[in-house]
């Protein structure tokens, strides 16, 4: 009796051990994940690189109205307004995360912007430290260096691209935008 049940279950094991059918399914599930992360990690490198130079190109554009005094009277508040309706691909949060930094130079020191980008956390207001730091353009034919420093959230924040930036306390990696312009004269 008992080697009829170990021949009963032991027969059809035998034959489910000799098939290939599953062969295919064992290695997709090994290497699907893979490849998955691979097209998640750049895609979100192929975004960030579209965010950059979205922001770049609203930041050029914004700093030439500047320089040409379109911008009547420019404010932290107005300049951002205008930055992140051209950088419409930057993110929601545009008007809450970016960051304008506005310096003329000393033409006896010429004294770049500090290596260290000033971003702003989502979760806290927008005061440039010390308030004068915002300079309302500048005087004639002096020199001001801009800096624009975003805030975004990855949209895969899992994926090695995403895990590989840098973030700030809320999770968002800062895309920075830079650029000089000399007052015309009136």
């Amino acid at each position: 009796m008992r080697n009829q049940l170990l021949k009963w279950v032991l027969l059809p094991l035998r034959k489910l051990r000799q098939k290939e059918d599953g062969n295919a399914s064992i290695e997709f599930i090994l290497v699907f994940p893979m490849v998955f992360i691979l097209f998640l990690s750049a895609f979100e490198t192929g975004l960030m690189m579209i965010r950059q130079v979205v922001l770049e190109r609203a930041v050029d554009t914004t700093v030439r109205e500047l320089r040409l005094g379109y911008i009547t009277a420019p404010t932290q508040e107005k300049l951002r307004k205008i930055i992140c309706y051209r950088a419409s691909l930057i993110s929601n949060e545009c008007q809450n995360t970016l960051l304008i930094e506005l310096r003329p130079v000393s033409t006896v020191t010429w004294e770049p912007l500090s290596s260290d980008t000033r971003c702003k956390n989502s979760n806290t207001d927008i005061h440039p430290t010390p308030p004068d730091d915002f300079v309302k353009g500048g005087s004639a034919n002096e020199m001001v260096l801009v800096r624009v420093c975003a805030i975004i959230k990855p949209l895969f924040p899992m994926t090695k691209m995403g895990m590989a930036l840098n973030r700030d306390g809320l999770g968002g990696y800062a895309l920075v935008a830079s650029s000089a312009f000399v007052n015309e004269p009136r």
